[in-house]
């Protein structure tokens, strides 16, 4: 396996544990829908993070791996409620 795609797969397995955890500690009630939903949210949010090696093409990959644990932790939460917003007023 090539280093980017152990790259992509860390960035990617990284954010569905996230998608997890944030899952696990909230209050919802757990349904399978939700859970494939968190998971493969988290991992969307977290493998935006390869567009910092665009910028930044030397990169230090745990840096590379803290920006996708920041983009995991907030940016799912944005995106979903940004498409709840977008849901209920297309309703």
């Amino acid at each position: 396996m090539q280093e980017h795609e152990k790259t992509f797969l860390t960035l990617f397995t990284l954010g569905a544990l996230i998608g997890l955890a944030k899952l696990l500690v909230s209050d919802e009630k757990l349904t399978a829908r939700l859970i494939i939903g968190r998971t493969l949210l988290g991992s969307a949010t977290s493998v935006i993070a390869g567009i910092a090696v665009v910028q930044f093409p030397a990169i230090d990959r745990l840096a590379l791996i803290g920006i996708a644990s920041a983009l995991g932790i907030v940016g799912s939460s944005f995106i979903e409620m940004w498409l709840k917003g977008k849901l209920k007023n297309w309703n």
